[in-house]
């Protein structure tokens, strides 16, 4: 009986230990390394395809590309700095891990990765952004639209596409303040406007430039750079985060990397 007793001490132990960790169901087998930046093996190699009227194809499933998810001042162009504002820097530090909203399953907003799939649907007026992780949300990205004079502010925001020359410009504004940038809570608020890069190098890889501008929460403009890399003949699979994330409770630590 002692040594059942022992056991049972020995695995809660270990669970509480595991459970800062995970806080949801785990990443799928072929999820990048790189916190959502996109570091990994590159892509198939080949030349960029284009669609019939000589535009950039970006269409596929994708991997990686987003900032990276544990802490976006790591992700950065080159001289690029992230300075927040006094306020928004106190408010960082007091966030605490179970509070992150994709940890509860909620959208990651723009630019945060994460470790699952994502497919680009491309038409002529419009290009879609699907999302196997947390919820299966999307963006919708109007081309040569114009945003609203006054958006509802969501999660992604209202997001209008133009080309320069091989390159997707995606301008967003109408963001809520909900998400955070990363896992250590980096915050922002609804003046936030970010303007997305997306470059199809090649066949298999992609570069994402991200410039964030947020008057309210940091000093100066910033711009993230990730990589996406091609899945050849890959699905989005059906994930429910909710299903899983049932320990999210014991995480109860100081925002932090996982």
């Amino acid at each position: 009986m002692k040594k059942y007793f022992a056991a049972c001490y020995i695995v809660a132990a270990i669970l509480s230990a595991v459970s800062l960790v995970v806080a949801q169901a785990p990443a799928p087998a072929n999820a990048p390394k790189g916190g959502g930046k996109g570091k990994g093996p590159a892509g198939p190699t080949g030349p960029a395809p284009r669609t019939a009227d000589g535009a950039p194809d970006l269409s596929g499933a994708w991997m990686g590309g987003g900032s990276n998810s544990g802490d976006i001042s790591k992700g950065l162009k080159p001289g690029e700095q992230v300075v927040m504002l006094p306020w928004a820097e106190a408010l960082m530090k007091t966030r605490k891990s179970q509070d992150d909203p994709e940890a509860n399953c909620m959208p990651t907003g723009v630019p945060r990765g994460a470790p699952y799939p994502w497919r680009i649907v491309q038409t002529p007026t419009h290009y879609f952004i699907l999302f196997e992780g947390n919820i299966h949300s999307f963006r919708q990205v109007f081309m040569n639209g114009k945003h609203p004079d006054d958006p509802d502010p969501t999660w992604y925001g209202h997001s209008t596409g133009t080309w320069d020359k091989d390159t997707l410009v995606v301008d967003t504004v109408g963001f809520n303040d909900k998400f955070w940038f990363d896992y250590l809570g980096h915050p922002h608020t609804e003046k936030l406007h970010t303007v997305e890069r997306y470059t199809r190098t090649d066949l298999g890889n992609m570069t994402i430039d991200v410039t964030i501008d947020d008057p309210g929460a940091y000093a100066k403009p910033f711009t993230t750079t990730g990589r996406a890399r091609l899945q050849p003949n890959t699905e989005l699979l059906e994930y429910i985060c909710q299903e899983n994330n049932i320990d999210l409770v014991h995480v109860n630590a100081p925002a932090q990397l996982p």
